[in-house]
């Protein structure tokens, strides 16, 4: 394990010790001090801190960089279908079925794996499990991710998410017949208190706001387009069934009785972002896959 030493300037102090330290080498990435931190990896005069700490001028910063962990995820070809890679970002569309990252006793198949093939070089920020991985979707949900390749790239991307500046835009075919063409569901989701495998609308809730339009409408089903303005778990299945439209074929928050599809009818169409380096605005659109045009074509017919 490697010491490394810094002594807090004049013109550092005040500053958060996370903020400091990721200043002082370009290769530390603010998250990444975070996490060294959150481990017991830094000490301030000796004493362990949190993140947050204000530095006071001749504070002495030993920093313990741990080794790098290997991966214990097994690299997997597959055939990933890529619609965008340089050397910071990749852009995937993934497959309805595929789990996006590995979780202990689900090793394989699943969206990592086939990225450790495809490419050496992804960002650690989130871990052993979730190399690159800068968000996610559900395994039955179709579409287009962004991939973090180094921790510079995941940062920038995060932080466009937390500002809310990632375009993220979703197609999905719901029950019932919504009324008026355009809606938006600003209500705080968190963990069921009735059920800990599920998310709900719930008071002491995270932040939560999905925009909506009616694209068609069919007997007893709906087919919209919702725009993501933030992005908690099961946020649109969630909202979709709060104001009393559940997706199709969603085995947590729909009807039991639906079409003929296997988990619900979600598909990650459009995706916005600006590049972490070039800083120029890049936006991919993946088609509707073949099992959701064929649902709309049966709509369509009866």
């Amino acid at each position: 394990m490697e010491i490394m030493e810094h002594i807090i300037q004049e013109d550092e102090k005040n500053e958060r010790l996370d903020k400091v330290l990721s200043a002082t080498n370009k290769e530390w990435s603010r998250s990444q001090v975070q996490q060294w931190i959150k481990e017991g990896n830094v000490t301030v005069n000796d004493k362990q801190v949190k993140s947050n700490y204000k530095s006071n001028t001749g504070d002495r910063i030993q920093i313990h960089i741990p080794e790098p962990q290997q991966l214990d995820v097994i690299p997997e070809p597959m055939d990933l279908n890529i619609y965008y890679e340089d050397s910071d970002v990749l852009v995937v569309n993934k497959p309805k079925g595929m789990v996006v990252h590995p979780a202990p006793g689900h090793l394989t198949g699943t969206l990592v794996n086939g990225l450790m093939a495809h490419c050496k070089d992804l960002s650690g920020i989130n871990g052993i499990l979730r190399p690159g991985i800068v968000h996610r979707i559900d395994k039955d949900t179709s579409g287009l991710l962004m991939v973090a390749k180094n921790d510079l790239a995941h940062e920038k991307l995060v932080d466009q998410l937390v500002e809310k500046s990632v375009t993220r835009k979703y197609f999905a075919i719901v029950h019932g017949v919504i009324p008026h063409d355009y809606g938006t569901v600003d209500a705080p989701i968190g963990r069921d208190p009735d059920d800990r495998q599920k998310m709900t609308v719930v008071d002491n809730g995270k932040h939560a706001v999905t925009h909506f339009r009616v694209i068609e409408r069919f007997h007893q089903y709906s087919y919209i387009e919702c725009e993501l303005e933030t992005g908690r778990t099961h946020q649109i299945r969630v909202h979709m069934k709060y104001i009393g439209f559940p997706l199709v074929g969603d085995p947590k928050y729909g009807p039991k009785k639906t079409m003929a599809i296997d988990g619900q009818a979600l598909h990650a169409g459009v995706l916005g972002f600006v590049h972490p380096r070039s800083e120029e605005y890049l936006e991919f659109e993946a088609p509707l896959p073949e099992y959701f045009i064929s649902l709309l074509h049966e709509l369509r017919n009866k």
